[in-house]
């Protein structure tokens, strides 16, 4: 069976990005800063909208939306990984098996990503909670504010949020992806 993507140009889209075996390349505060350059660098080419987005040790989750009439949101995948992985540390580049090394591909990434479009306002809704609160889900924070790898911050100071938010667990029993 061919996986078939959703081609919606103007769409908003909820991606997951993994790094290849899952290693914790985004530990490091440089190699955070080296994303967001990527993501700079390809947005000048090839605009599009960050509405929400969380950096975590092994994977990113974000939503993106489109220009109208722009569908391509696996060219800018592709160029935000390869710029990252031209401008990132050598020494976060993993080993590569033989199939990377026959096509030069360096070992920082799974080939795949993870993208699901937003169907409506309330999906919308529930993937912005869902990244903003991964970093609890995941133990790495008591609540989304404390987190310096996310938009959450962005949405408290637009007032969508408060400070407090996400702190009881409860509110979150039916967010869940991974």
């Amino acid at each position: 069976m061919q996986y078939r993507r959703a081609f919606t140009p103007g769409g908003s889209f909820f991606f997951t990005l993994v790094t290849q075996g899952r290693k914790p390349i985004f530990s490091n505060p440089e190699a955070v800063e080296v994303l967001r350059n990527a993501f700079r660098n390809v947005r000048k080419s090839r605009p599009f909208e960050i509405d929400a987005m969380v950096v975590m040790p092994d994977h990113v989750h974000c939503i993106w939306t489109l220009p109208p009439g722009d569908a391509d949101f696996a060219t800018r995948w592709r160029l935000i990984k390869t710029w990252f992985t031209k401008h990132c540390d050598p020494e976060l580049h993993g080993r590569r098996n033989a199939s990377r090394q026959a096509r030069g591909e360096q070992a920082i990434w799974q080939h795949r990503y993870w993208e699901h479009l937003l169907r409506d306002e309330i999906d919308f809704e529930r993937h912005v909670d869902y990244i903003h609160y991964n970093p609890v889900k995941h133990g790495l924070a008591s609540s989304p504010i404390e987190w310096p790898y996310s938009s959450f911050q962005r949405y408290v100071e637009a007032g969508i949020f408060p400070p407090d938010w996400g702190k009881n667990a409860i509110d979150f029993a039916g967010i869940g992806h991974e």
